[in-house]
């Protein structure tokens, strides 16, 4: 009677524990967050997450077929980076995922995305921004975003925000190169404060200006 009974209860735990499986959960809140054209698919993990893994699609809106992402396949981590095959800033795309367990096989429904257009939905990160006193004036030298640069070997804009102590602001240009630019006809010995903002003109694009940083005119 003891084996039957101990019988009874292990099979009731593996029912269960088949029935979990049948009902794994699909991963939550898949979306694209892309920053310079870096272009990363995240989700969470499912309510009844244990030892799973993630399988990664993509495709071009008005495409028909799903295609694997290499490297996205049977995954852990719970982000893929698409930016390679998302890189056409012309195109809409769609990309879905879904979660297997490992023990068992049993895969998740699928969970699609948003449509995603790198050209829009990208943010665009402002430029560093180095300032330098001298005799002339003040110098304001940029950096544009290494990854932006890295991802799109494209040549950027600038728009720099000279704040004045009354708080009156103005406005100037740096087209390309050099990323530098001396602001002159400056009172002496007041404090000065710069914002820099980088411009994809092609694109229409700008980031958010860049904290502001100060300094005194010699």
């Amino acid at each position: 009677m003891t084996c039957l009974l101990l019988g009874a209860v292990l099979l009731g735990k593996l029912a269960l524990c088949v029935a979990a499986q049948e009902m794994l959960d699909p991963p939550g809140q898949v979306r694209f967050e892309s920053t310079d054209f870096r272009n990363i698919l995240r989700w969470t993990v499912p309510t009844n997450s244990c030892s799973l893994q993630y399988n990664v699609q993509y495709k071009i809106y008005g495409d028909i077929d799903w295609l694997n992402v290499s490297g996205c396949q049977g995954i852990r981590k719970h982000q893929c980076d698409l930016s390679s095959v998302t890189s056409d800033t012309r195109e809409w795309y769609y990309a879905r995922v879904r979660a297997s367990s490992v023990p068992s096989s049993n895969k998740s429904a699928w969970v699609m995305s948003r449509r995603f257009s790198p050209r829009w939905d990208t943010k665009i990160s402002p430029p560093a921004v180095k300032l330098n006193s001298s005799k002339q004036g003040i110098v304001v030298q940029v950096k544009p975003p290494r990854v932006l640069v890295r991802k799109t070997h494209i040549s950027v804009d600038y728009n720099i925000y000279v704040i004045h102590a009354n708080g009156k602001e103005e406005v100037y240009e740096i087209a390309c190169c050099p990323h530098k630019l001396t602001l002159t006809e400056l009172k002496p010995k007041t404090h000065y404060c710069i914002q820099a903002q980088t411009v994809i003109p092609w694109h229409t694009r700008s980031s958010d200006r860049s904290s502001a940083k100060c300094i005194t005119t010699a």
